[in-house]
Parts: C-alpha cells; structure tokens; sequence
C-alpha cells in the first residue's frame, strides 16, 4: 500500500493505481474509460478566464499543443506510478530527454553523462547539443562515484544516466551517483524505459527527474510513439539563483514570472512544480513536439496492464538469460540479474524482481554470425524497437549504434558481435526454439 498525493487515490496499490490514478468518470457523460479528447482548443468562459489562462494565474486547457484531458490524465497516472508531483507527456521519447535537458541546460551550460546510453541518446549528447553550444562530458567509468565528481566543471546544470542502460545492460548505482550530483548542486536525470516504475523506481533513490521512452513497456504493444517526464518535486532550483538563472530570471513572455519563485518551493501551488510546469509552459509551448490525444490513450491502455505484462516478460527473460548463459555459441551474456554479471549486486539491490526483460549477448563468430544469427528467426521480430509484447531482436553495431565511430559504440557496449533481444510474453518454448534456429543459422556461417 502507497500514498499518492499526486492523483487523489491514497493508499492504493501499484497495481491499482496502474488503473484508476488521474481518471474518475467523465464529468459530462458517465465514461467509465478514458475519453479521446479528439480537439485541437477549448471555449473559454470568458475574456477574463482566457487572459488568467494565458497569463498562468490559473490552470486550464487552453489549446492541445499545451495540454488535452486524455494526456492529462495518463500524466497524472504515471507520475502516480512513478512517485513523482507532475509529469510531461511529448510526442516521443527522444523529444522527453531532449526537453528534459533543455530545461535546465543553456547555451554555455555543461552535462555530465553516462556513456553507456541508447544510441540516439549518446547522438544528443555528443553531436546535437554541443551545437546548441552544451558541452558533454562523457564519465569513464560509470560504476565509480569519483570519475561522476572528477567530471564536474562550475558551469555543470545536470547529470544524466540510464537506470538500466541499453543495450550494455548496466545498472546505475542511482544512490551514488545522485549524492554526488547533489554535492555539486545539480539535479540528476534518469531515463527509466528499461526498467518501468514496476522494476525500479528512480526517485525513490536520490534521482530527481525521470524520463520514458513511453514508446516502450509503458504502452507496451509497439503501436504508439510517446515519451514522458516524471519531475520528483524534489529539488529546489531557487536555491542557487546563479546557478540556474533560467528559473530565477523574470520570464517576460508570462509577464515578469519568476519559476522557481512562483511555482516552486514555497510558491503558491504548494508543491514545488517550477521544472514540470516551466517544460510545459515554455519549452513545448514553443518547440511543440506534443502528443496526440489518440496516442495518450494507447500508452494509457498499456500503463492499465503494465504489471502483468512486466512479470511475464522478467519471468520469460529469465529463463532465455540461463539458455544462453550455458549455450556452446555464446561468449558472454549480459542481462544483470544472472548470478556472474559485473552488475549482480547492483540488480539485487535497485531491481530485485529482474533487471527489465532486454538482454544482449556476444556470438561467436562475430558480426557475420550476429546477422545471420538475426536473419533466420521466426517468432522474434527483427525490428529497432523495444519493449513489446512481441520478442525482438537487433544487431546493434550495424543498426541503432551505427552512426558513430568505433570508439562510441565500444563505448556503449556494442561490439561487431553482439545481439540485443527484447524478450516477449509469448510461450516461453516458441522463444528458446526460435533462438535455437539462429544458432544452427549462425554456426553454419
């Protein structure tokens, strides 16, 4: 049993609130479901309503870019699953971590990150932003708090990491690695897809904003492309005016504003929403990468099953991480919850129903036997995707880490062998049979 502030349904389970946080009937109707808001703006009452609406001295909807009830709704439910004051719904999970970072870091600010990240992330970090004048730092081992701190400069804004990296499959020490971006005043980000709230819940460990490929387990059936971000309320950007002059400064679009001072803490709302609020109101306000209202009621039809789906998927990977730890043509297997992984202890401690149901083992033979290996499944999909009820599979170095040099693959974990499987709800037997298939394909090779 849990408190939930966030959705007015304390003391419900996980498994409830999966089902019922930030919906009750429709006021207009009686819908027991969740309505399509399918509309792109809302009649307001009158001259005075709209002006407060548009100036932020009172919340409501004003046009969908912005905000849509259906989206409200699946925000306010997976903040609840998550922990968290508020959340963002975007129309994807690169345009969540983008404006995650955005945020907070500007022209002249600096990022320490993970270099254990998805590929289109480590594209972000490394290429993008530095061409919107942010400087990345790359950490050289993950694992040691020492090389997080030795990486900070004094115009540092953010860390950021994944809590189960992909495809390396490493765990994020998230308790060390928070303390120490709180030793240097900065929050730490953390994208969460892999693991789910189910399996991990980041906040609850020192992170301060979490971010989702929604795209992924949260809508869980590869239909719709989402993202999210999670804002834990927990620090205080007011405390450094210096430090973070984007929260500090008037914002004379909305009339002198001040975020941390208004929205944040011991503002007004009694809650310290000055990030969740200024990403809406400011960054998708005008770079308006918004999600569809359709698209909002397919992630909440996943979040509604997400626990069950997330049991069978740990329970199927499980079993295909022991099948390929003993298999003749494996070399190595990375899935942390396998007793030998590096990052055994760390799944123990941070995901001890499973470290999330990708895994990605080396082949022997290399990056001939990888393709091949991929090209003769049956069952699993050979898609660049994650996170479905369907099994996929991936070879990484020639797809999803391609676009970079050899250093930076090697860097994320992609060597010219490696396979990346997102295991699937389907019979357990169908998977480890189709697995069986690439290998007599790869050994052939």
């Amino acid at each position: 049993m849990t408190d939930d502030a966030t959705s007015g349904t304390p003391h419900w389970s996980f498994e409830t609130r999966q089902i019922h946080a930030g919906q009750a009937p429709d006021s207009a109707t009686g819908a027991r479901a969740l309505p399509i808001y399918q509309t792109t703006s809302y009649v307001f009452k009158d001259t005075e309503q709209a002006a407060n609406l548009f100036a932020l001295k009172e919340f409501g909807n004003i046009y969908t870019r912005i905000m849509n009830p259906t989206q409200d709704a699946v925000e306010q439910r997976i903040a609840s699953l998550e922990g968290g004051v508020g959340a963002l719904l975007v129309a994807s999970g690169q345009a969540a971590e983008t404006i995650a970072i955005l945020n907070i870091a500007e022209a002249g600010d600096h990022v320490v990150a993970s270099p254990s990240l998805y590929g289109g992330t480590f594209n972000l970090l490394k290429y993008t932003l530095p061409k919107f004048g942010i400087e990345v730092t790359f950490v050289e081992d993950t694992t040691d708090p020492e090389s997080w701190r030795a990486a900070v400069r004094p115009n540092t804004k953010l860390f950021f990491g994944e809590t189960i990296s992909n495809p390396k499959v490493e765990i994020l020490d998230i308790e060390a690695v928070a303390a120490v971006a709180h030793e240097a005043g900065v929050p730490l980000i953390v994208d969460n897809t892999v693991a789910t709230p189910y399996v991990l819940r980041p906040l609850e460990w020192g992170a301060d904003i979490v971010v989702h490929s929604a795209t992924k387990y949260l809508g869980g059936h590869g239909t719709t492309i989402a993202g999210v971000i999670v804002d834990g309320g927990t620090f205080d950007f007011g405390a450094d005016p210096e430090k973070f002059p984007n929260f500090n400064t008037p914002e004379e679009s909305y009339h002198g504003l001040v975020f941390a001072r208004d929205l944040g803490v011991g503002g007004a709302l009694g809650a310290n929403l000055a990030y969740i609020l200024k990403a809406r109101v400011q960054l998708l306000r005008d770079l308006g990468p918004a999600v569809a209202p359709f698209n909002a009621f397919l992630i909440a039809q996943g979040v509604e099953t997400l626990s069950l789906r997330i049991d069978r998927h740990l329970e199927n990977t499980r079993a295909v991480a022991e099948f390929l730890d003993a298999h003749e043509q494996v070399e190595s297997v990375r899935w942390a919850s396998l007793p030998g992984d590096p990052f055994f202890e760390l799944a123990a401690k941070y995901t001890p129903k499973g470290s999330g149901a990708v895994l990605a083992f080396e082949i022997a033979g290399g990056a001939e036997a990888g393709k091949r290996f991929v090209e003769a499944l049956r069952l699993h999909s050979h898609v660049a995707n994650l996170g479905d009820v369907r099994s996929l599979v991936i070879h990484p170095a020639s797809t999803t880490h391609s676009q970079g040099g050899d250093a930076d693959r090697l860097a994320a974990g992609v060597t010219p062998g490696l396979v990346r499987l997102s295991v699937g709800i389907e019979h357990i037997d169908d998977i480890l049979a189709d697995l069986e298939l690439g290998f007599v394909a790869a050994k052939a090779a």
